[in-house]
């Protein structure tokens, strides 16, 4: 039976609370930053043995940096925060798919959270134009989009930042708040300081404005 070796030194974490859903803040430079060989040795640990401290090291190590990266692509703090940690639920929930000798931990990591990023705006770009679609929020892509379909979602996101900017900054305001932020009607309500009716009424109006713009920015 092949052992597992875990970084002694570095591993050595509290438990973390499960499910992990921890506050993500700055990383804090401690002076002992892990190599990638401790890295993989962790998510091996997380496969092999459900290791809990294995994780809650991954997991402060890994959170901010993935939150921060989310942020650099144009996600708002609080999506990058969320896919962060759906992120790393996924690290635990796939570990025994980890394979050290086709991709370093970091490459794997931030691969899922690229994908898990490109699947929320897939949903949430369709959810504008298509009526009665239904997502799965468990959803989360095993691989890569190909490239083609890549760059079809590529070209669909370019096509809704356009058609946004030809809306008043009042409908803007409002789809921002509804599909891309997902606050509820009633929070967007108690924020503009407008009926529960006016919100449903403007997000609706929004949207069939958007999708009469989409239609002429799509071939």
């Amino acid at each position: 039976m092949n052992t597992v070796h875990q970084p002694s030194a570095w591993a050595s974490q509290p438990s973390s609370p499960w499910p992990p859903y921890l506050s993500i803040v700055t990383p804090h430079h401690t002076g002992l930053m892990p190599t990638g060989d401790d890295l993989s040795a962790l998510i091996l640990a997380v496969a092999a043995h459900e290791d809990r401290q294995a994780f809650a090291a991954l997991f402060k190590h890994f959170a901010p940096r993935v939150k921060a990266y989310l942020m650099r692509l144009g996600s708002t703090e609080g999506l990058a925060e969320e896919l962060a940690q759906e992120t790393l639920v996924s690290v635990w929930r796939k570990a025994a798919t980890y394979d050290p000798r086709h991709a370093g931990a970091s490459t794997w990591i931030f691969t899922i959270a690229r994908n898990l990023r490109v699947d929320h705006f897939r949903r949430k770009s369709h959810a504008l134009v298509v009526e009665g679609d239904e997502c799965d929020d468990e959803q989360m892509p095993d691989t890569a989009p190909e490239p083609d379909e890549q760059l079809s979602i590529s070209q669909r996101e370019y096509h809704v930042r356009e058609a946004m900017k030809q809306l008043s900054p009042e409908q803007a305001h409002i789809l921002r708040l509804s599909f891309f932020e997902e606050h509820p009607h009633a929070q967007i309500a108690q924020e503009l300081g407008i009926p529960l009716g006016t919100v449903k009424s403007r997000v609706r109006l929004a949207v069939t404005h958007l999708r009469r713009l989409l239609g002429a920015l799509e071939p």
